[in-house]
This record gives C-alpha cells, sequence and structure tokens, in this order.
C-alpha cells in the first residue's frame, strides 16, 4: 500500500504561511523505539508535501511529526515557549492519506488532521 503523509504550517501571531520550519517524520518500529522515515522544511507557503520517501509504503502504526519551532522563531527573533512541537498519530489499516496541519504561535499551537 502506498500513501501520502503531508503537513502545513500556520503562524497564527503573523497570519502568514511558516516557512522554514525543519520538520521530520518518524514511524514507531517496538514501543518508544522510533525509525527516522524522511524530513523536510516547510517551504514559502509553510507546506511539505509527500513526507513518505520514495519507496516507502504508509503502513499501519503510530507515526511522529517533530517541527523544530526553535530554528523557526529563532529566525523571527522571537522567543517562543515551545522549542519543539511533536504530533503523534495513528494510521489504521486501509488508510492512504494524512495530512497534519499545525497552527503554530510563541505560546501555544493546535493541530487536526486535513484533507
Amino acid at each position: 500500500m502506498s500513501g501520502t503523509i503531508s503537513t502545513h504550517v500556520l503562524d497564527t501571531a503573523r497570519g502568514k504561511p511558516a516557512g522554514g520550519v525543519p520538520v521530520r517524520l518518524d514511524w514507531e518500529e517496538a514501543p518508544d523505539g522510533w525509525k527516522l522515515l524522511g524530513s523536510a522544511t516547510t517551504d514559502q507557503d509553510g507546506r511539505c508535501g509527500q513526507l513518505l520517501p520514495k519507496g516507502e509504503s504508509l503502513r499501519a502504526g503510530k507515526y511522529r511529526l517533530s517541527f523544530d519551532t526553535e530554528h523557526y522563531f529563532a529566525a523571527q527573533k522571537i522567543a517562543g515557549l515551545y522549542p519543539l512541537v511533536q504530533i503523534v498519530f495513528s494510521v489504521r489499516e486501509g488508510e492512504v492519506h494524512f495530512h497534519i496541519p499545525l497552527l503554530l504561535g510563541p505560546f501555544g499551537y493546535t493541530t487536526y488532521r486535513g484533507s
């Protein structure tokens, strides 16, 4: 089974996409044992398209997106509260597309399953 995992980061304090945010995608191989699948940096529109590398299929299990928000806020000359935002989500058998947006501010964040 193939599939996609993508993300979009919006800076809610600036009202703009958050470009330049380093993002990594991990898959839980065993309890508390994560395997790096891919990494990227958000583009000017705050997006990372396909984070699964070529040849890697989306499989059932837990995935983790890690956002280096400290790097992003430092570039904005802002001292944010959260240096790293991690989102862990479950993929069930037969699911093929995940878009996980991050709404980010210096002192808070939220996420949801997009389309």
